[in-house]
């Protein structure tokens, strides 16, 4: 008997600039003839088929098929309301998850050997490790922004942060004589006025260091030439280089955004 193809299970953040990058990076894996199942919110999967003409096609869908679970979330709800899409992802899509990787398995002649996801969404490593799944991780930007993750406890040990990531004093933090030293008050997850979105932005960047030592591989949207002292201080970290697409896939990889043409003039 014949073995099973390869299947891996893509599983972005709910956002464009998570989205888009994991599904150009779906494909450079189904360039290897493996079967990819990207997994979306509803909400975001329908924009993006919307984007995506060329995906009702067969042949693309037989490389990367593009599958969608509910985030918790109903019609009058607001999906931009940052709070909310967070904790209703947390507290019902891994059950999804875990149901459509069960009945992947069940209706397939293609074993799951690998569950791919979003830093920031830790908890379907938990989902493939309880399921017997490799996992891997991807952080869709550049090494810079995994840098600060190992080291935000001893910030809050030092005093620099509270436990909800408010910066409670001003210091330049220097990881290597190598990169520049960075501020306190430059921290991401303090880019709002709403301490409660703040709490679950800092949450959110604490479980990516949890992320990166649960899974087996750390891919990164990078080529080491291009980052070297930072991706040297970067554990287990994969380069996949810059994550671009061909005119032929332009079409299948999408946006959620309207092309303005006008910048051609």
């Amino acid at each position: 008997m014949m073995g099973k193809q390869a299947h891996v299970v893509v599983v972005p953040y709910p956002a464009r600039g998570h989205a888009i990058p994991l599904l150009k990076l779906s494909h450079k894996i189904a360039d290897y003839g493996i079967k990819v199942t990207v997994v979306n919110t509803e909400f975001i999967h329908a924009k993006i088929m919307a984007a995506m003409p060329d995906h009702k096609d067969e042949e693309l869908q037989d490389r990367v098929r593009l599958v969608s679970i509910p985030d918790g979330l109903g019609p009058g709800d607001d999906q931009r309301d940052g709070v909310e899409v967070m904790e209703s992802i947390r507290r019902v899509m891994p059950g999804h998850l875990k149901d459509l990787i069960e009945k992947i398995g069940q209706s397939e002649e293609k074993m799951i050997r690998c569950v791919i996801a979003d830093a920031t969404l830790g908890w379907i490593l938990e989902v493939a490790k309880e399921m017997g799944i490799e996992q891997a991780v991807v952080w869709p930007a550049g090494p810079g922004g995994l840098l600060l993750h190992p080291h935000l406890p001893k910030l809050s040990e030092l005093g620099v942060l509270d436990m909800n990531g408010t910066v409670l004093r001003n210091e330049l933090i220097i990881l290597s004589k190598d990169i520049p030293a960075r501020s306190s008050t430059e921290f991401s997850w303090c880019n709002t006025s709403d301490p409660k979105l703040q709490k679950i932005f800092f949450e959110n960047v604490l479980s990516i260091k949890q992320s990166v030592e649960l899974s087996t591989w750390l891919l990164c949207n990078t080529f080491y030439e291009l980052n070297s002292p930072i991706s040297q201080l970067v554990p287990k970290m994969l380069p996949v280089r810059p994550l671009l697409t061909s005119d032929e896939q332009r079409r299948s990889t999408g946006s959620l955004r309207l092309q303005d043409s006008t910048c051609w003039n």
